[in-house]
């Protein structure tokens, strides 16, 4: 029992670490964040915060890790069911649901992807991509439906950025976010089954 305790303490101090890490990181740039203040801000010593992570990276790896899990159980899904419509509009749905529900790390990504793209988490996240990707295409697709899936994908990370600079109700816009990415996977559907 005690050992559980202990256990979740440090889940919790972790968890605390990586929010304020990742606040900092989106507010001054993840270049100009030290280890330092993120321990500050912790109120913590550089030592425990070492505890748990060595470096910036290494805190931004589990982070991303943690928040893209339902991503990867969604590419695990998808890999295993035929590529049938109905298939990809449940990947289209449960990506932009991994996209609301990691809507902080990604919004970082998205803000400093000359970062992110040397760092670990570049790969990592491209990786999923391509997972997502083999999953929407059907391999004898033409070009123009091939596009539209990757435009799928596109209009959901579009959606998250460019629209809360709109008027509107957030979950009306994501909706509708959602409605054309699906229409954009269902059109190229459509397109390879009919050739």
């Amino acid at each position: 029992m005690n050992g559980t305790r202990q256990q979740r303490r440090r889940g919790n101090t972790r968890q605390r670490i990586q929010d304020v890490a990742l606040a900092l990181f989106a507010e001054q740039g993840y270049e100009k964040t030290s280890l330092r203040e993120i321990a500050e801000s912790l109120d913590v010593t550089k030592a425990a915060l070492y505890y748990h992570f060595k470096t910036k990276e290494e805190i931004l790896v589990s982070i991303f890790q943690d928040l893209s899990r339902p991503l990867e159980d969604l590419i695990a899904w998808g890999r295993d069911q035929p590529h049938s419509l109905e298939t990809k509009q449940e990947i289209i749905r449960g990506y932009s649901a991994a996209l609301a529900g990691a809507a902080p790390l990604f919004r970082f990504m998205q803000e400093n992807q000359a970062t992110v793209r040397d760092l670990r988490i570049g790969d990592m996240f491209k990786s999923r991509m391509f997972g997502l990707r083999d999953i929407l295409i059907d391999p004898e697709a033409d070009m123009v439906d091939q596009v539209r899936c990757l435009t799928a994908l596109f209009t959901l990370h579009a959606g998250m950025f460019v629209l809360r600079d709109l008027e509107g109700d957030p979950e009306e816009q994501r909706a509708a976010v959602l409605e054309v990415a699906t229409d954009l996977v269902t059109q190229a559907h459509r397109g390879t089954a009919g050739a």
